[in-house]
């Protein structure tokens, strides 16, 4: 089974830079693969994409070296298990508000005994090799999507499901279930993502979000090790 350099950069403390695929096509999935980012996602919840769509652009992604990645959209064994057994080496599971639904959503990611994925790896078997059944589970990235006031209130059981290494900001989804605005920095909402990279540093948990390339380099982003 081939390495996952996302797992790799969150061994490392190294800043991850990623990408993300919102619109069908093959073409524009092979132009992505083409750069040095450390992972690229497939927005199967907000963007264009369909699953047929995520099977061609998962293949694409393969000319690369990036960590392919998949937002499912929603957290159900159904939608995580399509996207792993498609080739998907990372799976962001979108709304995760509790530590039952963490646990739920690394339950559909992992084979038993650490899950209890359904075995039935159509692509990923012959793209990772006749070993993936026997490494998946430490090869595998599950990453649960912190977005609301309540996953915020939750977010030290969230983080200490096993299995769990690393969580995902949606901060547009955070600001408006804060009763703001998404896209302005308000104090209240920068102490909320405080509070986020407090308890993932206290847990050994990587803490993700989408930024600009100036949050990405800024000092604070880096030292919080975003994803």
């Amino acid at each position: 089974m081939r390495r996952n350099p996302l797992r790799e950069r969150f061994a490392s403390g190294y800043v991850a830079l990623g990408g993300w695929i919102s619109i069908p096509g093959s073409i524009t999935a092979e132009a992505m693969a083409a750069t040095d980012l450390d992972y690229l996602c497939i927005d199967m919840q907000h963007g264009l994409v369909d699953y047929s769509d995520s099977v061609q652009i998962l293949q694409a992604l393969t000319l690369g070296t990036a960590t392919p990645a998949v937002r499912v959209p929603e957290n159900t064994p159904s939608h995580i298990s399509k996207a792993l057994d498609t080739g998907a080496m990372a799976i962001i599971i979108p709304m995760v508000n509790s530590t039952a639904e963490c646990e739920a959503a690394v339950e559909s990611c992992y084979y038993s005994p650490k899950g209890g994925r359904s075995f039935g790896p159509t692509r990923a078997l012959w793209v990772e090799g006749s070993d993936y059944c026997e490494r998946a589970n430490d090869t595998i990235s599950c990453i649960p999507m912190v977005e609301t006031v309540a996953a915020v209130e939750a977010i030290d059981g969230i983080i200490s499901v096993p299995g769990v290494e690393a969580i995902y900001v949606g901060p547009a989804d955070l600001a408006i279930s804060m009763g703001l605005a998404p896209g302005q920095a308000q104090p209240e909402f920068l102490e909320m993502l405080a509070t986020i990279v407090e308890a993932c540093t206290r847990h050994g948990v990587v803490p993700g979000i989408h930024a600009t390339p100036r949050q990405v380099l800024s000092p604070t982003v880096q030292n919080g090790g975003s994803a």
